[in-house]
């Protein structure tokens, strides 16, 4: 068993790896407002933009790609700065291979311990 974190510290994914707290997804069956369409991934997405604490909904079409474990449990992300060297690394179980949802974006999803956490590396021309 690893170091055990006091109430008061950051996660070690935090601390120590310098992760960046992104947003967190929230699978829903409910039709949202402003939902966007993702035609690769057969899902809907909502929330994004306007959520102060970067809160996503995601609504799923039958015969989306994406692991069951994604399209039933909420998600937390974080952005990294290299996407390859965290996932080879720490050696996760990757549930959704490095893949590029939106422009500028590359992604992957993760298990940890029956939950999914998502890694986001964005382009370095963010504008």
């Amino acid at each position: 068993m690893g170091k055990i974190r006091k109430d008061h510290e950051l996660p070690e994914s935090v601390a120590k790896w310098g992760w960046r707290y992104h947003h967190l997804g929230i699978p829903t069956k409910n039709i949202m407002p402003d939902e966007e369409y993702l035609p690769h991934l057969k899902m809907f997405v909502s929330g994004f933009t306007t959520s102060p604490f970067g809160i996503e909904w995601m609504r799923f079409e039958e015969g989306c790609p994406l692991s069951e474990l994604i399209q039933n449990l909420p998600h937390v992300a974080f952005e990294v700065d290299d996407l390859d060297k965290a996932l080879n690394e720490h050696h996760f179980e990757v549930i959704s291979e490095p893949g590029i949802p939106s422009a500028g974006v590359r992604a992957a999803m993760i298990n940890h311990r029956g939950a999914p956490v998502e890694l986001i590396e964005f382009s370095k021309n963010k504008s």
